[in-house]
């Protein structure tokens, strides 16, 4: 028997853990697939670009010109420019000691890194301002001090730097 494996009578793969679904129940799967994609990710694309564009392209390029729109693209290049590197730092450094180390606190550190996966955005900004607000843990001693991390360029850091970080690791 070859690597693919025998092939029956109505085209199914007979060796063990590979293919055996009938031809039509395959296409079945995958025409639901891209119906899933169609509905749920190019429509609501096509939708967005559609209302971006329906005045005109000039009129699309003229909005990105307005102050706030050059403002929020300088923000995310800054965040992105600040949490790249420490995800590339952060990431590397909890890899290697994952892959290369047996440590007290390791699973522990696993179940940090995936903790983004498993926990809403909107908690984890609730859980941002409860630490970090006027009337949360350190808000009064960050306030004394003048620091500004919630709704400010810290905090947007902070906020991205959570979620992007599980994807820098491959568990």
């Amino acid at each position: 028997m070859n690597i693919v494996g025998a092939l029956t009578t109505n085209g199914e793969r007979s060796s063990g853990g590979e293919l055996t679904e009938p031809m039509l129940v395959r296409w079945l799967l995958i025409a639901a697939a891209l119906v899933f994609l169609g509905l749920f990710l190019v429509v609501p694309l096509a939708a967005v670009f559609s209302q971006a564009l329906e005045k005109g392209f000039a009129t699309y390029l003229a909005a990105l010109h307005e102050p706030d729109a050059v403002a929020s693209i300088k923000l995310t290049l800054v965040a992105a420019a600040v949490s790249v590197p420490l995800n590339l730092i952060f990431g590397v450094v909890a890899a290697w000691a994952i892959a290369k180390f047996d440590f007290p606190g390791k699973s522990f550190l696993i179940t940090l890194i995936d903790l983004p996966f498993s926990v809403s955005p909107v908690i984890s900004g609730l859980i941002y301002v409860l630490l970090f607000g006027l009337q949360g843990w350190l808000g009064p001693w960050l306030q004394e001090h003048d620091i500004k991390i919630i709704f400010a360029v810290p905090g947007i850091i902070l906020a991205t730097i959570f979620v992007t970080f599980p994807f820098v690791l491959v568990n």
